[in-house]
């Protein structure tokens, strides 16, 4: 597809603002760990929010949920929408622990935790594990949507795609640190919802479609168009409504939803210049996630069953594409073709600034684990804070080239969405119950890693020939989490438990509220340490009840006010109005502020 002058003066526009904030933000990243990892821990919550959302719209989320919608209709969304409860309960219990802990990533919490040598050997292997591993993975299934991007918009090959958009990311991330990130992601994220909704609007109105009301009317559109799945066709109920309520949101782990937080989003609330920016940043992450952004997409993809009926039409309209990446979340890009110029090039230079924001994200947040966690605990402990820059600067090339060898080995979005799923099953609750139950030791999470990567794999590669009835994803799913579960409880069972002097001192940092520290609690009473009022876990848990209707019932507002579907909009609008005052009464209890709060009691 050939773009016009304007599309490239718009594309190369993109380029240079990106590349001028990184120059900006470079003249204070390099002096310290702190700065160009953390971004001195001051940025205020709006920035740190927006850079969260702006993280995960990247360029292969349009895509997946294309694939979805073709395949499964709208109601296939639950699949991820069910993680809103993971990110709600980060930001109504865990957003103010994290940045109480003071920590400079997540992995160096395990050193504040547990005790001993297991404890090292445990920051230090998901330093790789997740920094190397995990991370490559998550890049790769962004590379692999810029790649399929490239070759139906402007032509570019693989290589070629993954050269000039790595380049320019590695450039801007070296420079700029986190600070670069975050001010680059506000600028992309403007750019992407701009360039998402417009793209909705212009191919809702192609003569082939001819306006939402006749999309929506359209014979093969309309039975894919319900918010909720067929109650009575348990095929469709246990996977999309049941699996992901029942067990997913909470025993799962998959980056930018990690129960009890983690990852980049944890980087970003350590970041946070207080405890009540670290909060509100979360909350305005969840609300723009779930209610902002999805619908835009599933517009485009419900024209695309119109104008790409099936999967033969994608390859008949693009025969150079490489048939492995002929799959449904193809169907977007392809859409995107029928973009008049001018706005052509707005539209890939927002999808450039999707994959750009994820990608510069990743690349920071690994390269701190590298630098941090294992650069300076294992090799070098006495490294400048200067020898830490330039270890994650030359650790962010590393990983940029890693990825990109990985993803010209996948074929869709969806395949290293499952993947990562199943990686992660059953270590979910062990996040979670870490900071408020002592007994959780080192052993428990070496447990629920090793067994869950080796159920994935098992089911990866080795279950095909086992002769075995044939499992679906969700059945895959549920196997590894209760395997994984019933494997690290009995580990924390019969293990020693965490040393005493650590847990206390945690408990005393901390503060969780709860019965699962009353034996510690009780100790450091005993031996007249005056200990502070847990945070309430009950008022937390009531806020996130109260925010977790608000966002579904905004995003199904938004749905049916699209469907014109008048007597469902007002329903819905009631009961986001109806939870809105719920969540604003159960705010108070929550002091997020970080002052002191009058004693609510431990539950």
């Amino acid at each position: 597809m050939a773009l016009s002058f304007i599309d490239y003066a718009i594309i190369i526009a993109f380029f240079v603002i990106t590349t001028s904030i990184g120059l900006f933000a470079s003249r204070r990243a390099g002096k310290s760990f702190s700065e160009y990892f953390l971004a001195g821990g001051q940025m205020s919550w709006w920035m740190l929010g927006i850079s969260m959302v702006a993280t995960t719209f990247a360029a292969d989320t349009p895509n997946l949920v294309t694939g979805i919608v073709r395949r499964d209709g709208v109601s296939g969304n639950w699949v991820w929408w069910a993680f809103l409860l993971t990110g709600l309960l980060t930001v109504f219990v865990y957003a103010r622990l994290w940045k109480r802990s003071g920590v400079s990533t997540d992995l160096e919490f395990y050193e504040l935790r547990y005790s001993g040598k297991t404890a090292g050997f445990l920051r230090g292997f998901r330093a790789i594990y997740l920094g190397v591993v995990f991370n490559c993975l998550v890049m790769a299934s962004v590379i692999l949507a810029g790649i399929k991007l490239g070759g139906v918009l402007v032509g570019a090959t693989p290589i070629q795609v993954v050269l000039v958009t790595g380049t320019i990311t590695v450039v801007y991330t070296l420079l700029g640190g986190l600070r670069g990130v975050i001010l680059t992601d506000c600028f992309q994220f403007v750019v992407a919802m701009f360039g998402s909704i417009a793209a909705a609007y212009v191919v809702c109105n192609l003569p082939e479609v001819g306006g939402l009301s006749n999309l929506l009317q359209h014979e093969e559109v309309r039975s894919k168009t319900a918010l909720l799945p067929d109650f009575s066709d348990m095929d469709a109920l246990i996977p999309l409504i049941v699996i992901p309520f029942a067990v997913q949101w909470w025993s799962g782990w998959y980056p930018g939803a990690e129960p009890g937080g983690g990852g980049y989003v944890a980087q970003r609330m350590l970041g946070a210049r207080s405890e009540k920016d670290a909060t509100l940043a979360t909350l305005l992450f969840q609300v723009a996630h779930y209610s902002l952004r999805p619908w835009p997409w599933i517009i485009v993809a419900l024209a695309s069953i119109v104008v790409f009926p099936n999967l033969e039409s994608i390859q008949t309209a693009f025969p150079d594409i490489d048939p492995q990446f002929v799959q449904d979340d193809l169907a977007y890009p392809a859409m995107l073709t029928y973009l008049p110029s001018g706005l052509l090039g707005i539209v890939i230079a927002s999808l450039i600034a999707a994959f750009m924001s994820t990608i510069s994200t990743h690349l920071n947040w690994g390269a701190s684990y590298i630098a941090h966690d294992f650069y300076r605990r294992f090799v070098n402990p006495e490294a400048t804070e200067q020898r830490l820059v330039a270890t994650g600067r030359w650790s962010t090339v590393g990983l940029m080239i890693v990825a990109g060898a990985v993803a010209l080995a996948l074929e869709s979005a969806m395949e290293s969405f499952s993947i990562i799923l199943q990686i992660g099953a059953g270590t979910g609750l062990i996040y979670i119950l870490r900071w408020f139950w002592w007994r959780i030791n080192a052993f428990t999470e070496i447990t629920g890693m090793a067994v869950s990567l080796a159920i994935a794999m098992f089911f990866k590669f080795g279950y095909s020939s086992t002769g075995l009835p044939e499992l679906n994803s969700w059945q895959q799913l549920l196997t590894g989490v209760v395997i994984t579960t019933l494997s690290w409880m009995l580990v924390t069972v019969v293990t020693p438990p965490t040393d005493r002097e650590p847990l206390k001192k945690f408990y005393r940092k901390i503060r969780p509220g709860g019965v699962g520290w009353k034996t510690v609690r009780d100790e450091l009473a005993e031996s007249g340490v005056h200990v502070e009022t847990g945070d309430s876990i009950t008022a937390g848990l009531k806020a996130m009840m109260a925010a977790t209707f608000l966002v579904y019932s905004a995003l199904f507002s938004t749905g049916y006010l699209l469907y014109q579907s008048w007597g469902c909009l007002a329903i819905s609008l009631s009961v986001c109005g109806a939870s809105a005052i719920a969540l604003w009464k159960s705010w108070p209890s929550l002091r997020i502020d970080g002052s002191p709060a009058k004693p609510q009691g431990t539950e």
